[in-house]
């Protein structure tokens, strides 16, 4: 690596508007982020981290303003830069993979023309070769039937596969710099590494600078050079990623590690049984159709939960995990199969039934700020369910909201904000306090954690895991992150291409997976050591 910094943050300052005046964000960071290099900047949800990105990509929203100090990047001023400017610079030299693929994507236009329009904007491709050049791009970032992908439009396609092909976009001009806002929360294990692999390969032999926002240790472990801890807006501490995580010196650090759910940490055990399932589901199909052929995104799928259990479904994206958990709740009408909920089959309930299901049955989204009314404060987003069911009178319902917020570790002030003031993992937190309002008898929960940084993970599992101690809720937990199943789950049941392949105890499926896809999945967890340095062949 060449010792001149490709990208230098210099005493960075930021704030946002607020009800009371200027908020600060951002205070004083001096980063450096060198050519071949990956720079993980971890920190909690709120931190700063996804801000620094935004002002480094010049995507900072209205309303916030760079109060002070430079962002260099190769001889630019990037926090002076004007937007016409910046924009010969975004997408051609610096690329961008935002957290959310689920309002990061045009919903009305196909996949394989958004990304032959980064092509064709950067002057990469004419218009008669992009749309080829588009379906490379999709299979180099590790999409599944490209061909087939590019004639989709985004909401055909699963959480993990739409942040694929926000990264397809951002390597499409093989830029200096990608700045990539946890690129893999969504993302299976062995997707995830997939995309890691790319983005070491591009450092390694390209030269690109890799500026890599991750609340996930495991992954910074893996891949990162060097790593910096941000805390409340500051950069606590920053150094090479083994001194960093194995000798930690500034609290935030420590206190990071200490949350870290470490995948070799034993299975939950499984609840004492008895009496007769809360949800059975039998014989499952879903078909969509693709031109003229149809696809079977679920198939035959059948397995039972009872109340106070956890059920984790796992699987790579878009194995039919989160088709399987739109037929539960009744979302999506399934072709072939029943659900039988507490001894009654609510496969085809229709009007009042079915609206009373929905207070026993919630759902905690995998992508949040795409569930929710932009218009709406934080207040109205959580108390929607109760003024849906008629519970509790204006001030009860505020009551109950700030109860909510409390649990899930968010201050009561921000039910007077907006989701979009909201990081990606606060508006998670909100999702979950949502879910909760009604005091369900069953929560499918559709990678809730996925966006929260490591501490906040672990308080909401805590949460999640006295809640259904307290009620006997029972949990089917969607998650691609074997480490949370451990923590959470009391039983577990694996997907692949719309089936289910192996299914047991938490104990039984990890110490002794019998499916060759279950051991591929186990062995692509990251940070299986948080103490080893970054392979050699990462750098």
């Amino acid at each position: 690596m060449k010792d001149a910094p490709l990208l230098s943050l210099r005493d960075l300052s930021i704030s946002y508007r607020g009800p009371s005046g200027r908020l600060p964000t951002v205070r004083s960071v001096d980063l450096d982020v060198r050519p071949g290099e990956i720079v993980a900047l971890v920190g909690e949800s709120g931190s700063g981290k996804s801000t620094i990105a935004h002002a480094v990509t010049g995507l900072l929203p209205p309303g916030a303003r760079v109060d002070g100090g430079a962002i260099t990047f190769g001889g630019l001023d990037l926090a002076r830069l004007p937007e016409r400017a910046f924009r010969q610079v975004r997408g051609a030299r610096i690329g961008f993979v935002p957290q959310d693929p689920g309002v990061a994507l045009n919903p009305v236009q196909r996949i394989g023309a958004q990304v032959a329009e980064a092509l064709v904007v950067h002057g990469l491709a004419g218009r008669r070769t992009a749309r080829g050049e588009a379906v490379a791009l999709l299979d180099r970032a590790g999409l599944p039937d490209p061909a087939v992908r590019a004639r989709q439009y985004p909401h055909e396609l699963s959480g993990g596969m739409r942040q694929r092909v926000l990264i397809a976009m951002a390597i499409a001009a093989r830029p200096d710099l990608i700045v990539a806002d946890e690129p893999t929360s969504a993302l299976d294990p062995t997707v995830q590494k997939v995309i890691l692999d790319h983005f070491t390969r591009l450092a390694a032999e390209s030269g690109t600078a890799v500026l890599l926002i991750t609340h996930d240790l495991g992954v910074a472990a893996d891949r990162a050079h060097r790593t910096a801890v941000m805390a409340r807006g500051e950069l606590a501490e920053t150094g090479p990623t083994a001194r960093v995580l194995t000798d930690p010196r500034a609290p935030a650090t420590r206190d990071l590690l200490a949350a870290t759910l470490v995948p070799d940490s034993p299975p939950k055990p499984p609840p004492a049984s008895g009496g007769a399932p809360l949800l059975v589901a039998e014989g499952l199909v879903k078909e969509f159709r693709l031109g003229k052929a149809p696809v079977r995104a679920v198939d035959e799928v059948g397995f039972e939960i009872r109340r106070g259990e956890t059920l984790a479904l796992v699987g790579e994206s878009g194995s039919g995990k989160s088709t399987t958990a739109r037929l539960v709740l009744r979302l999506s009408e399934p072709q072939a199969g029943r659900i039988v909920l507490d001894g009654e089959d609510v496969t085809r309930h229709r009007g009042e039934r079915l609206r009373l299901l929905r207070r026993r049955v919630q759902l905690i989204h995998q992508n949040p700020a795409s569930s929710f009314d932009p218009r709406l404060s934080v207040l109205d987003v959580v108390t929607e369910p109760l003024r849906a069911f008629g519970i509790g009178d204006r001030a009860a319902r505020a009551e109950r909201a700030r109860e909510l917020l409390e649990q899930v570790a968010l201050p009561a002030s921000a039910l007077r904000r907006r989701p979009a003031e909201l990081s990606g993992g606060q508006n998670q937190r909100v999702a979950i306090a949502r879910a909760l309002a009604v005091s369900p008898e069953l929560i499918v929960c559709d990678e809730p954690v996925s966006a929260l940084d490591v501490s906040v993970r672990a308080r909401v599992l805590d949460l999640l895991a006295a809640l259904q101690e307290e009620t006997g809720v029972a949990y089917l937990f969607i998650t691609h992150d074997l480490a949370v199943v451990k923590r959470i789950a009391h039983r577990v049941a694996v997907m692949r291409t719309g089936r289910i392949v192996e299914t047991g105890t938490a104990q039984a499926v990890f110490d002794d997976p019998r499916h060759e896809h279950t051991r591929a999945l186990l062995a692509a967890i990251p940070g299986a050591r948080l103490d080893r340095t970054p392979d050699p062949t990462h750098r």
